[in-house]
């Protein structure tokens, strides 16, 4: 049986879909940096089971299967991060100076960050959210969306693993093997991978002028996102190994976020400070 929605039905959804992403990333308030790593995660898993619940009447197998990915996203995210911080004494280090500056930032700015942390996740889902909402029958974009998604999640969590490898050998050495000889932030890129799977299941659905805007604005947010976590990492890289002759030769021979592509440094954009 067809299942439709007027437009307080979709309202009422999407609220309950911003309040369980909120939920999830109130994590944040034990420690603000919480907010955007492993609160992201969690918010993802939560809203890939918010949507399963509230859908699950009309859905097939390839829309379990975007929750699902959406789910297990997240857990893997937020786990990774969390073993990260608790084990690696190295990344200890890098965040005990904003840990520190944590402790005076007003409870305003954190509230402020946890709102739009909220409202960021729920756009950058939004497309399997509206995709569901029109009730729409699963076709061919919808399994090439899940396919990159898939795709992006392997390669980060990849990238993950070879980089822990890698410090795990030597942690004083930037890491150019495995992944990393064809891009630097491998890991990034298998981010931007998931988010345009997510982006691409919704594109032959999208009803009206404020649903394209939410899906390509979600899309756009995470581009920029992950651009000026790359900017970040190469201000912070170049700090701890310019001086070394071999990561000079690798930074300027290999592209820092998509590969093929000679675009070797982002940290003169200013733009992408966040």
């Amino acid at each position: 049986m067809t299942k439709y929605y007027n437009k307080g039905d979709m309202d009422l959804s999407y609220w309950i879909l911003l309040v369980v992403s909120m939920l999830a990333c109130s994590i944040g308030f034990l420690k603000y940096l919480w907010f955007i790593s492993v609160g992201y995660g969690l918010s993802i898993s939560a809203i890939g089971v918010a949507l399963a619940i509230g859908f699950h009447d009309i859905m097939g197998l390839p829309e379990w299967l975007s929750c699902v990915v959406l789910f297990l996203y997240g857990l893997r995210l937020s786990g990774y991060l969390l073993i990260r911080e608790i084990k690696s004494a190295g990344y200890r280090k890098v965040l005990n100076p904003e840990l520190e500056r944590s402790k005076h930032i007003p409870f305003f700015v954190k509230l402020a960050l946890w709102i739009s942390c909220g409202l960021l996740y729920t756009l950058m889902t939004i497309p399997v959210y509206f995709r569901l909402l029109n009730n729409a029958p699963a076709d061919t974009m919808l399994w090439v969306g899940i396919v990159v998604t898939v795709l992006g999640l392997t390669l980060e969590t990849t990238a993950d693993l070879q980089k822990t490898a890698a410090k795990k050998k030597n942690s004083h050495r930037f890491v150019d093997t495995g992944l990393y000889r064809f891009v630097r932030c491998p890991n990034y890129l298998g981010e931007l991978l998931i988010w345009l799977g997510v982006f691409l299941s919704g594109t032959t659905v999208l009803q009206g002028v404020w649903q394209w805007i939410l899906s390509i604005l979600g899309l756009l947010l995470i581009v920029w996102i992950m651009f000026s976590g790359a900017r970040r990492l190469e201000i912070r890289q170049d700090r701890n190994y310019g001086k070394d002759p071999e990561y000079q030769k690798y930074v300027t021979t290999v592209p820092i976020l998509i590969p093929f592509i000679p675009l070797y440094s982002v940290k003169k954009h200013k733009f992408l400070v966040a």
